[in-house]
Order: structure tokens, then C-alpha cells, then sequence
């Protein structure tokens, strides 16, 4: 079967990610790790950075921040296959520091595309990098958890990050809440 022009758009930006070196951070890569999922996807997901995993796969969400995911995305009532995921940095900072500016920046235009090419019903921003990369806004994720946030008119649901889990089991409840809300906007806007 013949790839649609969206799954094209998709390869392609994958295929620039993969070559990437617009920041230092490609220097000590294993892979960059481009987004995932259909090109049809109605939600989005957003996180940080790839971790020691996704370095080592060239996949995101494969590591221990992944299973967490998988989890709640399951509780959430939903299919990792139905979503497209991907990170603010598509390469791995050292020893898996915060994300910075110019790194952001570098790696923002791959992010804007892939937005763009498959137009979701739904953002996802897991954790404060995720919020911080597609609103420009630093802010405190609990604070921001029920605010009615959107870029270029897609709604935004900001979430921790999987990841945070690992140091509080108890936010699962609050991820996966927040997974079944963007579901609910995400079948709302069909």
C-alpha cells in the first residue's frame, strides 16, 4: 500500500532528525530518537528528552519513563499505536541534564512540523519541558494541570511526567486522569 502524503511529511522529518546537528548534543548521540505513531493520530504527547534507552534505541519512551507511560496510557484507555509521541530534544543531553534554551530552539522547527503535519485534536505536555516547549511558559505542572491552554488553536492538557512517577507513585492517578481528559477532547472535536 502506497504511503499517504502525511506518512511521507513524517519520514522525511524523521530522516532530518536522524542527521541532525544543529546543537552539540549530536556529538555524543547513539540515535536521535524522532517522533512515533500514526500520522493520523488525534493526541500528541510531548516529553523532555530521550533518555539512556532512547539513546540506545532510537525510539521514544523505551525506558523506565516508557513503562510508566505504557501503563498509564493503558489505565487511560488507550492504544500507544493511536498516538503519535515525541520529546522536545530528540537527542540525549549528558548524564540526562535539563533540557537547554539553545537546545530547545534547535530542535523546535522538527517539533513545529510534526505538529503541523498531523494536525491533532490534542497536545499533551508531559512535565515541565513538554509544557515549557510548546507554550514558551515556565510554570509548575500541578499548577497548570487544569488550565485551558492551546497552541495554534489545538487544545493543550499539561500532565507530570511520567518519569515522576518513579519518585512518587502517587501521581499515576493524576497522569492518567489527565490522559482521560485529553481523550475526552480529543473524541469531542471528532
Amino acid at each position: 500500500m502506497p504511503l499517504t502524503k502525511k506518512e511521507r511529511a513524517l519520514r522525511k522529518i524523521a530522516s532530518e532528525v536522524r542527521r541532525c546537528k544543529k546543537c552539540p548534543l549530536y556529538k555524543e548521540r547513539t540515535n536521535a530518537v524522532p517522533g512515533e505513531g500514526p500520522a493520523n493520530a488525534r493526541m500528541f504527547f510531548v516529553g523532555e528528552a530521550p533518555g539512556k534507552a532512547e539513546d540506545e534505541k532510537g525510539k521514544p519512551f523505551v525506558g523506565s519513563a516508557g513503562k510508566i507511560l505504557d501503563e498509564a496510557l493503558e489505565k487511560a484507555g488507550l492504544q500507544r499505536s493511536k498516538v503519535f509521541i515525541t520529546s522536545i530534544l530528540r537527542c540525549r543531553p549528558p548524564n540526562n541534564r535539563n533540557p537547554k534554551a539553545g537546545e530547545m530552539s534547535a530542535c523546535w522547527p522538527h517539533l513545529e512540523r510534526y505538529v503541523d503535519t498531523i494536525s491533532p485534536r490534542v497536545l499533551v505536555a508531559l512535565g515541565r519541558y513538554g509544557f515549557k516547549g510548546l507554550t514558551g511558559k515556565t510554570a509548575r505542572i500541578g499548577e497548570m494541570r487544569n488550565k485551558k491552554l492551546e497552541y495554534k488553536g489545538i487544545p493543550i492538557v499539561a500532565t507530570y511526567h511520567p518519569a515522576a512517577v518513579l519518585y512518587n507513585r502517587k501521581l499515576i492517578k493524576k497522569i492518567v486522569y489527565d490522559f482521560r481528559k485529553a481523550r475526552r477532547l480529543s473524541e469531542q472535536s471528532a
